[in-house]
């Protein structure tokens, strides 16, 4: 009967394992493989080499600024702390709201709702939705122009670091509010009233209660952004005008010149960075525990 039930058990789970060996392990084991062949102009060559990530740190440590690669992350590192911290302030800021500030069950669904509306389109369509406000002769740049708050046209509103991270805001925010607002929600609302009644000003009630109570929804949504921001490459692309590094967008730049040893590199350690990433926000709350 025991062994039975193990047998049932193994099949139950075989389709997702198999989903996940067919769509994750062997992808990620042929770019893990690709990564250590070598690439001419003409071929590609399977034999093991380390070149590509010898390539890739070329000029490193010298002593120079000649490395591509350490600027080009800590570019795309930058992206990703001021994008988890904006998405992070605004999404627990609208999930606060929603769980403690509207009592109606109906008005809470109704606004969650109002704030997935632009999930409803694509995401370069809302990339580029920004492009006739931001632009040099855009909405804003005429209302500065008009209010006599500036002389000229401001440029680094588009095509630039602050357009890139607005765009990632714009696009990951719902990331961050939805498992926070999840976590919110379990709270039970006589701790709140505790709190008050014991004289916790507003904010001790936010610190004390609030924060370590919805640490797991916090962790969730940023590891999202965080994987997200770190690998995206179109947003950086299309709001930073071809004109802004980042390690997306290498990758993709490699493997649109076939140089795919290059490109499957790159790919290894963006995904080991981020897995070390992932890994220190897990070791602040245990997931499967809180889950």
């Amino acid at each position: 009967m025991k062994a039975s039930r193990g047998l049932v058990s193994w099949l139950q789970a075989a389709p997702l394992a198999a989903l996940f060996v067919v769509f994750f392990l062997v992808p990620l084991g042929l770019i893990l493989m690709v990564s250590f062949w070598r690439a001419t102009d003409y071929e590609l060559i399977p034999a093991f080499t380390l070149q590509a990530y010898a390539d890739i740190f070329n000029g490193c440590g010298g002593g120079d600024d000649t490395c591509v690669a350490l600027s080009t992350y800590l570019s795309t590192l930058k992206f990703s702390l001021l994008v988890w911290v904006f998405t992070g302030l605004i999404g627990f800021t609208v999930a606060y709201f929603l769980a403690f500030h509207v009592r109606s069950t109906l008005w809470q669904t109704l606004l969650f709702i109002l704030c997935t509306v632009p999930f409803w389109t694509s995401n370069v369509i809302r990339m580029i939705s920004w492009i006739p406000l931001l632009g040099r002769n855009g909405l804003v740049n005429d209302t500065l122009l008009a209010l006599g708050l500036v002389h000229q046209p401001v440029e680094w509103l588009l095509f630039s670091g602050f357009s890139v991270t607005l765009a990632f805001v714009h696009l990951y925010t719902m990331f961050m509010i939805v498992p926070i607002f999840n976590s919110m929600t379990r709270i039970d609302p006589s701790l709140i009233e505790a709190a008050r009644d014991n004289g916790a000003s507003p904010w001790q009630i936010v610190r004390h209660v609030v924060i370590p109570l919805c640490k797991t929804g916090i962790i969730i949504g940023s590891i999202f952004v965080i994987a997200l921001v770190m690998g995206d490459f179109i947003t950086v692309g299309v709001m930073g005008g071809q004109q802004i590094a980042s390690v997306g967008k290498t990758i993709q730049v490699q493997a649109s010149v076939l140089q795919f040893p290059a490109a499957a590199a790159n790919a290894v350690i963006l995904l080991l960075v981020v897995l070390m990433m992932i890994w220190a926000l897990m070791r602040l709350v245990d997931l499967r525990k809180e889950l």
